[in-house]
C-alpha cells in the first residue's frame, strides 16, 4: 500500500536540565480517527488500524429482507490506540468484543464507535466481533440505486464508493485493503454467490450455506453478494478457477420482442463465455497476469439495477448491459480491466477515479480495435466531434463528490481520452511502457494521478505537464484550439 502515515510515537525531545536517570512520559493512548482523510468524503475510513481480514458470517431471509451478521474483522494497530472506529449504516449492533472482552461502543451517524477494554499498543494484532442485524438499507442518489438491493427472491450488493457499510463494519475506504471470508445462509433452494473461490456449501433444516474465500486483499466496496434463483457455473480456464451467475429471468427477457433474436441471458452467457480471451487480451495490455485465483461474472434482472461494477473476481453487471453481442463485450471487457485498474491498483483518494473509469474504457477502444471495429483514434475523434459543450465542463482530475460529477460519462469518455493524447504524444512503445510499468509498480497499492504523471514523465522522458492539465484541470474542448 502507499498510505502515507505520520507515526509520531517516539518523539525527539530535548528539554535542558533533563538528567540522564529521567524517563520521558509514554504518550498516552489515543483515539483512532473517524476517517481516513479523503476530502470527498472525510468520514469514510478510519484511523489507526490496518485491516487484514474480514470474516463475515451472515444469514439473510428475503420474506423478511432482514440480515443477521457476525462480522469479525482482524486489524493491526497503527498507533497506541484507546478505541477506534468501524462504517456501519443503519443495522442494529447486539455485542461487541475486542479480543476475548466485551467492548463498549456508541453509534454516531454511520459510525460504530468502540472502546475496547484494554487499549491496543501499536503493532498489536487484534480481532473485533460484531453481532448485528436488520434491514440493510439500499442507497439512492442522482444516479439511481445501489448498495444492498432488495429483490423479489433475495438481494444483490453493488455500491460505490461506499455501500460497503450497509451490510457489516468496514474500514469503509480503498486505502485499507484486506482479504475476505463470506459465510452467507440462506432459504434452501437459493444461491449466494460472493467473491473468490467457492469453498463449499451445505444444507440443513431448511437453510443453504454457501462459502467464499478472497485471499487476495480487496477494498471494501468491492466485496459482493448476490442472492437469489441463480444459474451458478463453474469451469477452468487459464489456470484460472471461474463461477458465473446468471439469472434464469433473463432468458426470457425478450430484447426486441418484433423479432426473434436472442434473449439477454443468451447475450449474456455469450459475452461472459469469452472471459478467458479477454483476460488473456488484457493481460497483453497491462504487462501481467490476471491478478488473481478466480474470475467470472453474476448478471441479475433486477429492474432497479441499472450498471455494473468491478466486484473483485466477480464483476455483477445489469441485464440492460447484454443487447446486443457487441455491448455486452465491451462491458466485460470494461469490469476485466478493472481487476488490474481499480482492484489490483486502488486509488487513493476517490478525486483520482478517472485512473479507474479512463483506463477500463480505453481498454475497450483496444477492444474494439481488436475486433476490427473502430480504431481507439476513431472512437477518440467522434466524441471531440460530436459530444455537446456540457460535456467539457467538468473537470475530471478533481470532479467533486457527487455521485453525479464522480460517475459523469466524462470521467468515463474524456478519461479514455487522456490516454489516447498521451499515446499520441509519447509514441506507442513508450505508451504501452508506461501502462505496463504503471501496473508492475504499482500492484497491491494505491496510486494517484501525480503518481501516474510522474512515471509517464519517467518513462517517455517528456514533460507532460501541459498535456495533464489541459485534459484533466482544465474545462473546454482541449481539441477545439488545436
Amino acid at each position: 500500500m502507499s498510505r502515507k502515515l505520520s507515526l509520531l510515537t517516539a518523539t525527539t525531545v530535548v528539554v535542558l536540565g533533563l538528567s540522564p536517570g529521567m524517563a520521558l512520559a509514554e504518550e498516552r493512548p489515543a483515539p483512532g480517527a473517524p476517517g481516513i482523510g479523503d476530502p470527498y468524503f472525510p468520514l469514510d475510513g478510519n484511523g489507526g488500524y490496518d485491516v487484514l481480514h474480514y470474516d463475515l458470517d451472515v444469514r439473510y431471509d428475503p420474506a423478511t429482507d432482514v440480515l443477521d451478521g457476525v462480522a469479525t474483522i482482524t486489524a493491526r494497530a497503527l498507533q497506541d490506540l484507546s478505541g477506534f472506529n468501524l462504517d456501519l449504516e443503519g443495522m442494529e449492533v447486539r455485542s461487541v468484543r475486542v479480543g476475548s472482552a466485551e467492548a463498549t461502543w456508541a453509534r454516531e451517524g454511520g459510525e460504530l464507535v468502540i472502546t475496547p477494554a484494554k487499549p491496543l499498543r501499536a503493532g498489536q494484532r487484534f480481532a473485533a466481533t460484531v453481532t448485528y442485524d436488520g434491514v440493510p438499507q439500499t442507497l439512492t442518489d442522482a444516479l439511481g440505486t445501489s448498495g444492498f438491493m432488495h429483490t423479489d427472491d433475495g438481494a444483490i450488493v453493488a455500491g460505490q464508493p461506499d455501500g460497503a457499510a450497509t451490510w457489516f463494519p468496514a474500514n469503509d475506504h480503498p486505502r485499507d485493503a484486506a482479504s475476505v471470508d463470506v459465510r452467507a445462509t440462506v432459504p434452501a433452494g437459493l444461491e449466494a454467490v460472493s467473491n473468490g473461490v467457492l469453498r463449499g456449501s451445505r444444507t440443513a433444516d431448511g437453510w443453504t450455506t454457501w462459502e467464499w474465500r478472497a485471499r487476495e486483499p480487496m477494498a471494501t466496496y468491492l466485496v459482493t453478494l448476490a442472492i437469489g434463483e441463480f444459474d451458478l457455473r463453474e469451469y477452468r480456464a487459464g489456470g484460472i478457477r471461474f463461477w458465473d451467475a446468471l439469472d434464469p429471468d433473463l432468458f426470457t427477457l425478450d430484447l426486441d420482442p418484433e423479432t426473434e433474436g436472442p434473449s439477454a441471458g443468451e447475450v449474456a452467457e455469450a459475452s461472459l463465455a469469452r472471459q478467458p480471451e479477454i483476460i488473456d487480451f488484457l493481460s497483453g495490455v497491462f504487462g501481467s497476469r490476471y491478478p488473481f485465483r478466480a474470475a467470472g461474472g453474476i448478471v441479475d434482472d433486477h429492474p432497479e439495477f441499472q450498471f455494473a461494477l468491478e466486484t473483485q473476481t466477480r464483476p455483477i453487471y445489469a441485464s440492460v448491459f447484454f443487447t446486443d453481442p457487441v455491448s455486452g463485450d465491451l462491458v466485460v471487457v470494461h469490469e476485466l480491466a478493472h481487476q488490474w485498474i481499480g482492484d489490483l491498483l486502488r486509488i487513493d483518494e476517490w478525486r483520482h477515479i478517472w485512473l479507474n473509469e479512463g483506463f477500463a474504457t480505453y481498454a475497450e477502444w483496444l477492444w474494439l480495435e481488436r475486433e476490427g471495429l473502430q480504431t481507439p483514434q476513431e472512437v477518440f475523434d467522434n466524441i471531440a466531434a460530436d459530444a455537446p459543450p456540457e460535456f467539457w465542463d467538468l473537470t475530471i482530475g478533481d470532479p467533486g463528490p457527487a455521485t453525479e460529477d464522480l460517475f459523469d460519462i466524462a470521467v468515463y469518455y474524456r478519461g479514455a481520452m487522456t490516454l489516447q493524447a498521451l499515446r499520441n504524444e509519447v509514441g506507442d512503445e513508450a505508451f504501452f511502457a508506461i501502462i505496463e510499468q504503471w501496473v508492475a509498480s504499482q500492484a497491491g497499492g494505491t496510486v494517484s494521478t501525480e503518481e501516474f504523471v510522474a512515471l509517464a514523465e519517467k518513462v517517455s522522458g517528456q514533460q507532460l505537464d501541459e498535456l495533464f492539465q489541459r485534459w484533466l484541470f482544465t474545462p473546454g474542448n482541449p481539441t477545439a484550439a488545436g
